[in-house]
């Protein structure tokens, strides 16, 4: 995509208000933190200037196995039902290395009330302590236990959509293409602007790379803990836009999940996010893109603050009830 020469004029006054709030809060920038700080002040900070968080019939904190024995936290947030429900599996964003169910708990009720279905966050591990593939491997487990355990849940196993943003984004969209090899039928995939590139060498990365909430100081930070070698960046787990598998080869998209893709327009993602949508379309696959004039990293979490984060979730549930066959 073409940028412009000062990309801070294409932020709505909204959007710039909140960066600059931001800016005078004076708080460090979690690339200047320990991972252990980083955390904690992510935590600190979630949810100031996310929507009201919505009432629901049903939040049930669960364990869900991983391959290793270790026992993944997650919640399911669900509304009232007579029926099982379609459920989103869902990956929360920040880098592989910060964030929780906790700080996307606000999002996930808002998904489920609005799209009428259940949502299972998972915590999959983060790094330095889980390096990659780990979160990976954490994603597939949790599909592969929602799948056999739906029906003792309520869930409805023949309507599970695939979701998260940033780096949930990543696990989903990577999730969607082994669903896709293993013949697991996925009713959606429903993407915030993931990373889907190996390598921070779009335009992009340059355009927005300071001043814009995620700047590449994070980028290469979140990386850095996350990745065990520069070899791990052509890997298609990390990057399914252009990484390669075993044999060298990139992974072909065909007859992988339908994607509903949510982009902001000034972050050092977008790029990527374009590409991919293209490569998906490429390939047959039904793509839904969506990009958020004026919008940075991030947004869908300021609703509070930003009318396009409630537009946003509005336009993810739609997606999400259509490919669940909702009325």
């Amino acid at each position: 995509m073409a940028h412009p020469q000062d990309p801070r004029n294409l932020l709505t006054p909204a959007m710039r208000g909140v960066l600059d709030r931001i800016a005078r809060a004076g708080h460090p920038p979690l690339h200047a933190l320990p991972p252990d700080q980083a955390k904690a002040a992510y935590e600190a900070g979630a949810g100031v200037l996310e929507v009201p968080s919505q009432a629901l019939a049903r939040v049930e904190d669960l364990h869900i196995p991983a391959r290793d024995g270790v026992a993944l936290p997650a919640r399911l947030f669900a509304p009232a039902s007579a029926q099982p429900l379609p459920v989103l599996l869902y990956f929360h964003g920040d880098g592989f290395t910060v964030g929780s169910v906790a700080t996307h708990a606000p999002l996930c009720r808002q998904l489920a009330h609005l799209a009428q279905c259940a949502v299972l966050s998972v915590d999959y591990r983060l790094a330095p302590a889980a390096q990659f593939p780990t979160a990976v491997h954490d994603a597939w487990d949790s599909l592969d236990w929602l799948r056999a355990q739906a029906s003792t849940l309520g869930l409805d196993a023949s309507r599970i959509a695939l979701g998260g943003d940033s780096a949930g984004g990543t696990l989903a969209a990577v999730t969607a293409i082994a669903a896709r090899d293993a013949n697991w039928p996925i009713a959606l995939q429903c993407l915030f602007y993931p990373g889907c590139a190996g390598h921070q060498d779009t335009a992009s990365h340059q355009t927005f790379a300071e001043g814009f909430l995620l700047e590449e100081a994070d980028v290469t930070y979140f990386f850095g803990h996350y990745l065990r070698s520069a070899a791990d960046r052509d890997d298609w787990r990390f990057a399914p836009l252009d990484g390669v598998d075993e044999s060298g080869h990139v992974r072909e998209l065909d007859d992988v999940a339908p994607a509903w893709i949510g982009l902001a327009e000034c972050d050092p993602l977008i790029d990527e996010g374009v590409m991919y949508a293209d490569r998906l379309r490429h390939a047959g696959v039904p793509v839904d893109l969506e990009i958020y004039a004026g919008m940075v990293h991030g947004f869908i979490n300021f609703g509070r603050a930003i009318p396009e984060a409630r537009t946003a979730h509005q336009h993810a549930a739609l997606a999400l009830r259509n490919a669940f066959g909702a009325s």
